[in-house]
Protein backbone atom coordinates (compact mmCIF):
# COMPACT_ATOMS: atom_id res chain seq x y z
CA UNK A 1 0.00 0.00 0.00
CA UNK A 2 0.93 3.60 -0.65
CA UNK A 3 -0.02 6.73 1.41
CA UNK A 4 -0.14 10.13 0.26
CA UNK A 5 -0.25 13.04 3.48
CA UNK A 6 -1.42 16.81 1.72
CA UNK A 7 -0.63 19.88 4.33
CA UNK A 8 -2.39 22.75 3.49
CA UNK A 9 -1.22 25.76 5.43
CA UNK A 10 -1.18 29.78 4.73
CA UNK A 11 -3.17 32.12 2.88
CA UNK A 12 -6.21 30.15 1.90
CA UNK A 13 -5.97 27.13 3.41
CA UNK A 14 -8.85 28.14 6.27
CA UNK A 15 -11.18 29.10 3.45
CA UNK A 16 -10.16 25.98 1.19
CA UNK A 17 -11.26 23.57 4.47
CA UNK A 18 -14.30 25.43 4.91
CA UNK A 19 -14.89 24.69 1.44
CA UNK A 20 -14.38 21.08 1.83
CA UNK A 21 -16.48 20.78 4.48
CA UNK A 22 -19.42 22.13 3.25
CA UNK A 23 -18.54 20.42 0.05
CA UNK A 24 -18.01 16.84 2.21
CA UNK A 25 -20.17 14.20 -0.13
CA UNK A 26 -18.83 15.79 -3.36
CA UNK A 27 -15.21 15.32 -2.21
CA UNK A 28 -16.21 11.67 -0.96
CA UNK A 29 -17.79 10.87 -4.54
CA UNK A 30 -15.32 12.26 -6.15
CA UNK A 31 -12.37 10.64 -4.52
CA UNK A 32 -13.78 7.11 -4.02
CA UNK A 33 -13.68 7.13 -7.62
CA UNK A 34 -9.61 6.83 -7.61
CA UNK A 35 -8.46 3.41 -8.45
CA UNK A 36 -7.27 1.21 -5.55
CA UNK A 37 -8.13 3.36 -2.80
CA UNK A 38 -8.36 1.99 0.67
CA UNK A 39 -9.07 4.99 2.91
CA UNK A 40 -9.39 9.00 2.52
CA UNK A 41 -9.88 11.67 5.36
CA UNK A 42 -9.71 15.04 5.87
CA UNK A 43 -8.21 16.69 8.94
CA UNK A 44 -9.32 20.29 9.77
CA UNK A 45 -5.84 21.78 11.85
CA UNK A 46 -5.24 25.40 13.26
CA UNK A 47 -3.98 26.73 10.20
CA UNK A 48 -5.66 24.58 7.32
CA UNK A 49 -5.98 21.14 7.34
CA UNK A 50 -4.43 18.11 6.40
CA UNK A 51 -5.84 15.27 3.86
CA UNK A 52 -4.45 11.66 4.21
CA UNK A 53 -5.18 9.29 1.39
CA UNK A 54 -4.15 5.58 1.80
CA UNK A 55 -4.27 3.02 -1.84
CA UNK A 56 -3.15 -0.38 -2.86
CA UNK A 57 0.12 1.17 -5.01
CA UNK A 58 1.69 3.95 -5.58
CA UNK A 59 -0.63 4.34 -9.67
CA UNK A 60 -3.79 5.03 -7.05
CA UNK A 61 -1.74 7.35 -4.93
CA UNK A 62 -0.86 9.36 -7.85
CA UNK A 63 -4.09 9.31 -9.11
CA UNK A 64 -5.72 10.64 -6.20
CA UNK A 65 -3.29 13.56 -6.44
CA UNK A 66 -4.52 14.67 -9.32
CA UNK A 67 -8.11 13.90 -8.31
CA UNK A 68 -7.45 16.25 -5.56
CA UNK A 69 -5.57 18.66 -7.25
CA UNK A 70 -8.75 18.74 -10.22
CA UNK A 71 -11.45 18.97 -7.75
CA UNK A 72 -10.01 22.29 -5.83
CA UNK A 73 -9.32 23.95 -9.13
CA UNK A 74 -12.74 23.57 -10.57
CA UNK A 75 -13.66 24.17 -6.93
CA UNK A 76 -12.07 26.23 -4.74
CA UNK A 77 -9.92 28.05 -7.16
CA UNK A 78 -11.12 31.73 -6.69
CA UNK A 79 -9.69 31.73 -2.69
CA UNK A 80 -6.19 30.88 -4.01
CA UNK A 81 -4.75 28.49 -1.54
CA UNK A 82 -1.01 27.98 -1.63
CA UNK A 83 -0.22 24.34 -2.72
CA UNK A 84 -0.26 21.68 -0.56
CA UNK A 85 3.28 20.30 1.22
CA UNK A 86 2.88 16.54 -0.07
CA UNK A 87 4.37 13.53 1.76
CA UNK A 88 4.29 10.63 0.39
CA UNK A 89 5.43 6.72 0.81
CA UNK A 90 5.12 2.92 1.44
CA UNK A 91 2.36 2.25 4.20
CA UNK A 92 4.25 -0.07 6.93
CA UNK A 93 1.33 -0.77 8.84
CA UNK A 94 -2.47 -0.04 8.38
CA UNK A 95 -5.68 -0.75 10.30
CA UNK A 96 -9.00 0.62 11.32
CA UNK A 97 -11.49 -0.64 13.86
CA UNK A 98 -14.49 -0.71 11.36
CA UNK A 99 -17.36 0.11 13.95
CA UNK A 100 -15.18 3.40 14.48
CA UNK A 101 -15.08 4.54 11.10
CA UNK A 102 -17.57 7.02 9.91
Amino acid sequence: MHAVIRTYTGAGAPQLFDILESRKSDVQSTLQKVSGIVSYTLLRTGDGGVSITVCTDKTGADESLRVARDWIKNNASGINASPPKVTEGTVIVQFAEQAAIH
